[in-house]
């Protein structure tokens, strides 16, 4: 199919309200490698259906990091729950940081817990340490138990804190 954003088997599909646009353009400001694709638009066909006005925006094709999404405008039937979040994995505090303040901007600041939020659009994200994945697979239950405590203590997270909990270099037994 010709100005396909990418060739992914399996592209996330978001449902918005009306703001698949503005979405799309806030999220491919936030991440290198991203970019807006197709966009399409409702006609009169359907509109007993969905409601909404003809040469609106349907849906928004977008890249980001080089993953593929497809926003949708569906009208207000379904919200975002935690129930599905996308994490981001970060190398350093410097990008955990990035990457909180810039996807938290217009958030609920209560959904803030244990790395994960909420974007202005409802949408939970992960911001978290690439380093954790290790961490919590250690067989040390002492190890994990403190990692486990002090992450349960923040918002967002700070590496170091929980590099300092875990007491050891990550790959360390």
């Amino acid at each position: 199919m010709a100005n396909r954003i990418t060739s992914q088997r399996i592209s996330p599909h978001l449902w918005f309200k009306d703001q698949a646009e503005e979405a799309a353009k806030f999220y491919t400001s936030i991440f290198k490698n991203s970019s807006i694709g197709r966009i399409s638009h409702y006609t009169e066909a359907g509109h007993e259906i969905h409601g909404m006005p003809a040469g609106s925006v349907l849906t928004v094709e977008f890249t980001l990091d080089g993953q593929s999404f497809i926003a949708l405008n569906g009208g207000p039937l379904f919200k975002f729950n935690e129930a599905i979040s996308f994490m981001v994995n970060c190398e350093t505090q410097e990008e955990i940081d990035y990457y909180w303040e810039k996807l938290r901007a217009g958030g609920d600041p209560k959904a803030d817990q244990c790395g994960w939020l909420k974007d202005k659009f409802g949408l939970s994200w992960q911001v978290a340490p690439v380093q954790i994945a290790e961490m919590l697979v250690d067989k040390d239950k002492e190890r994990l138990s403190r990692v486990m405590n002090a992450i349960f203590q923040m918002k967002k997270l700070d590496l170091k804190a929980i590099e300092a909990a875990y007491g050891a270099p990550v790959g360390a037994k």
